[in-house]
């Protein structure tokens, strides 16, 4: 497999990983969180980035971790 190929593998695989967070996600629970909270369930829905999510939402990540659990986010591995 090319590096080229490879990319594109990864870059399919991560953009069906933001789509079932996207389709399983509770979104009027997230909604109804504060903007800055909101904010960052948002950008871990759509990248997956846990740690920078946590960073957004100024949370550590055990708590980051039960919110996503709340809004019914999946967290892929």
């Amino acid at each position: 497999m090319s590096l080229e190929e490879a990319r594109k593998k990864w870059e399919e695989i991560e953009r069906e990983d933001a789509e079932v967070r996207e389709r399983m996600a509770d979104w009027e629970f997230i909604n109804s969180q504060k903007p800055l909270i909101r904010n960052a369930l948002i950008y871990y829905i759509k990248t997956g980035d846990i740690r920078r999510a946590c960073k957004l939402a100024r949370m550590n990540i055990v708590d980051f971790r039960n919110l996503l659990r709340k809004a019914n986010i999946p967290v892929i591995t």
